[in-house]
């Protein structure tokens, strides 16, 4: 008869009982998430293994002409009644108190004066008749390009809060972004450069409140967050490798920390922050010849540079970033965002103390570049397959602000369009009041225009989850309907 110690000594192979049970648990694991990797094209071969490939372009949940998405954040809450929202009735009762109106609608609630007309002129333009600002002359040319949504509303009046609602569905930190999800669902179709491509003022007016959290991947995998470029120096730290290492020595490198990581990956199966690292190693190594060639300038033709204004000293850094953009997406980077004005008050388009300058300064610095981009792309057989986006975090009151001739914030009212990427151009979607104050018609909220956003991109926004803490989460949370309307 065996010793009973026999029956307790797993065979060598195993090693010990918790190697086993490690083992044989993992089994049941792989095969769950193979599948689940599989049905939604995760999976992809590398030398004959199979191996998981997060950033593998995907096919959307239906055919859309959508491909990559170009969101231009005018950072600070850009006022619809001085943008493209024409309001008449705003010189007929400027000076007079807006009656019933709720004092903590804005930020500076002991600040509320009368009802301030727009300082700027409006004109009609393009077959749609849109009403655009005398701020706009180079974009005003474009207006049957674009989709006006008139009726946005969002739930704060606060910056942070409203920027983090109006990048990833929530008024909190820790949620992923839009571009987050829309490269979660649709991967990229490229692997040599970011999939989510971010850039912010480059003039040394910091970055939005909020900080890298309005880009940021929230809990799902790390490889989705959009990748910053720098403003000032480099793009991007570390770009180029150690002098006096060659390619083959690095590629060396990389092999072997790949393998170490990869053997750990085997043994922690559904570590999704291993694998993102791993994948992360690798970008950088292919960014080391793909990054510098799109972000050089010199590339482009000096009618380019000049269509977009980097020839103009108001608008040289701007105009410099949508012209990054539009080689982005070239290169198959499925979305960027880019960021005009930075941190504080009159360092954006959050104009409370004289909403005539501050708009009409920043107007200067993104009309041209904006309106060289729609028309670059046009030109290029781009437009079908980008979807162009404008807006902010919030609109402005019509009333002044007392102290100044600026506006406070306004959550209850603002303007967004859209342009390109299947958008229908030269709509006029949605009303506010008479004076701009409320939507009220055909109201769009946040959640409706992240739906309408993701069903562009081909993605159905109930269908676009991921398991965390024990529910589903999705960008529009348990609300959001499309806005067929602004659908082409």
């Amino acid at each position: 008869m065996l010793p009973t110690s026999a029956f307790l000594t797993p065979p060598p192979h195993l090693g010990s009982r918790r190697n086993f049970l490690a083992q044989t648990g993992q089994g049941a694991g792989l095969l769950a998430l193979s599948s689940l990797l599989a049905g939604e094209g995760g999976l992809s071969s590398a030398q004959g293994d199979e191996s998981v490939s997060p950033l593998a372009c995907r096919e959307p949940h239906f055919p859309v002409k959508a491909k990559a998405v170009i969101w231009l954040f005018m950072n600070g809450g850009p006022s619809q009644v001085d943008t493209w929202d024409y309001k008449p009735e705003l010189a007929q009762r400027d000076g007079k108190e807006l009656e019933g109106f709720d004092r903590n609608t804005g930020f500076f609630t002991d600040n509320v004066g009368p009802v301030m007309k727009s300082p700027f002129q409006f004109r009609q333009h393009g077959e749609c008749g849109a009403w655009v600002s005398d701020i706009f002359p180079q974009m005003a040319r474009h207006v049957d390009k674009m989709a006006f949504l008139y009726s946005c509303h969002t739930d704060s009046n606060n910056h942070s809060p409203a920027l983090f609602k109006i990048n990833t569905g929530f008024a909190r930190m820790g949620f992923p972004c839009v571009g987050s999800w829309v490269t979660y669902g649709l991967g990229t179709e490229t692997q040599n450069l970011p999939a989510f491509v971010v850039m912010y003022d480059t003039l040394g007016r910091g970055i939005p409140k909020g900080h890298a959290q309005n880009w940021g991947a929230g809990f799902l995998p790390s490889v989705f967050q959009g990748t910053a470029l720098k403003a000032q120096g480099a793009p991007l730290d570390d770009l180029l490798r150690p002098a006096g290492q060659s390619d083959r020595q690095q590629r060396a490198q990389l092999d072997l920390l790949s393998a170490i990581n990869r053997r750990q990956l085997a043994e922690r199966p559904g570590d999704t922050e291993l694998a993102a690292r791993i994948e992360s190693f690798e970008l950088a190594y292919r960014m080391q010849m793909a990054a510098p060639e799109a972000i050089n300038l010199e590339a482009e033709s000096q009618a380019t540079q000049a269509l977009y204004g980097l020839d103009n000293p108001k608008c040289t850094h701007f105009a410099r970033q949508c012209l990054i953009a539009r080689r982005m997406v070239e290169r198959g980077v499925r979305f960027v965002q880019i960021y005009s004005g930075g941190m504080e008050n009159e360092l954006s388009w959050d104009g409370h103390t004289d909403i005539q300058k501050n708009h009409a300064g920043f107007a200067a610095e993104t009309d041209q570049p904006i309106a060289g981009l729609l028309a670059d792309l046009e030109a290029r057989g781009l437009l079908e397959s980008t979807l162009v986006i404008w807006g902010g975090e919030f609109g402005r009151l019509p009333i002044v602000q007392k102290g100044g001739t600026g506006r406070d914030h306004n959550p209850h009212a603002f303007t967004y369009w859209l342009a390109g990427g299947g958008a229908k151009g030269g709509t006029l979607y949605g009303k506010t009041d008479e004076i701009g104050h409320k939507a009220v018609e055909n109201r769009v909220s946040v959640h409706d225009l992240h739906a309408t956003i993701l069903q562009l991109m081909g993605l159905e926004h109930t269908r676009l989850t991921f398991r965390f803490s024990g529910r589903d989460f999705r960008l529009t949370d348990v609300e959001g309907n499309v806005v067929e309307d602004v659908i082409a």
